[in-house]
């Protein structure tokens, strides 16, 4: 843990000790995978009368929960196979380069996931109990994420669980825990931002490929090539945006979610931060700019909805 190449790798990247060790272990930049969702889904739901702020408050930390523990089950698990090392870019690092005990990480994952069951309890008392085997499902996908016979996470399949279960489901959920119902409108307008929450994992897949492949995994990344890979983010990014203009078109959205449109020249910086890259490190603006991306496109989707809400 002490050696040159371990220092080297925590100064490039910033790692501090202290408290830092256990708030990189959260992977923090992930989180808004699951804020985002939530908030999107909350202010949809604003639109057809008042919230309950308790049921949207538990439904916010419960999905953090959740991600943070799927982020210490994938640290956990990848150090268990060999896959990280003092080297690797993009983990928490508190296994390999803090010296961390891997079982204290995985059960403090469990812990996040008791604290999330909790919540879960409130949010099935405010609306309705079959929302406790939804929240059981993808807490249960969260773990085989990167635990199992056959994680998720070393097949082609992990941007569409992260984005179907992340961003559609979520914002499902946060719709129906206020409303009572799903709408047709409510799956329409989880497309983009399921879109953008895969398109992060996938972001992260053509950073890590050549250390995946030479583990034996086979992600969306490595079957496509890098190359490839970031021409499909590319086309993911195109596709997320066409949706969005056809919804406001077409009402789904309100003429205010054209603010989402601002958020185009952050994923143009996403493609141009990757393309003629190989090295991880050289790789980290294109996936901080990949996090900003989803983040800003959510918060302004959600504000747009909001701005509606009050001048309609």
């Amino acid at each position: 843990m002490n050696s040159s190449n371990d220092t080297d790798i925590k100064k490039a990247l910033n790692e501090k000790e202290g408290f830092q060790v256990w708030w990189r272990l959260l992977r923090p930049h992930t989180l808004t995978a699951s804020f985002i969702p939530v908030f999107v889904g909350t202010m949809v739901a604003l639109l057809d009368g008042p919230i309950h702020l308790g049921a949207f408050l538990a439904m916010l930390v419960a999905s953090m929960l959740i991600q943070s523990a799927t982020n210490m089950f994938n640290e956990y698990y990848d150090y268990v196979r060999g896959l990280d090392n003092e080297q690797s870019v993009g983990i928490g690092g508190t296994i390999v380069r803090d010296g961390i005990a891997p079982k204290t990480v995985r059960n403090l994952g469990l812990g996040f996931f008791a604290i999330a069951i909790l919540l879960g309890v409130y949010i099935c008392m405010q609306s309705s109990w079959w929302i406790a085997v939804i929240g059981l499902a993808g807490m249960l996908i969260g773990y085989l994420y990167t635990g199992g016979p056959l994680p998720i996470a070393y097949t082609p399949f992990g941007e569409l669980f992260s984005g179907f279960l992340m961003g559609t489901v979520i914002i499902g959920i946060s719709y129906f825990i206020q409303t009572g119902t799903i709408t047709q409108d409510i799956i329409w307008i989880s497309i983009p931002t399921a879109i953008f929450i895969g398109s992060l994992l996938l972001a992260n897949n053509i950073r890590d490929l050549d250390n995946d492949k030479e583990n034996g995994r086979k992600t969306l990344a490595i079957l496509l090539g890098r190359k490839n890979a970031v021409r499909f983010l590319g086309v993911l990014f195109l596709i997320a945006y066409g949706l969005t203009i056809m919804y406001i078109v077409t009402d789904i959205l309100p003429i205010w979610s054209l603010i989402t449109l601002l958020t185009i020249k952050k994923a143009s910086d996403v493609l141009k931060g990757f393309r003629g890259k190989t090295a991880p490190l050289e790789m980290m603006p294109a996936m901080v700019a990949t996090g900003k991306t989803n983040t800003l496109y959510g918060l302004l989707l959600g504000i747009s909805i909001l701005i509606s809400h009050f001048i309609s």
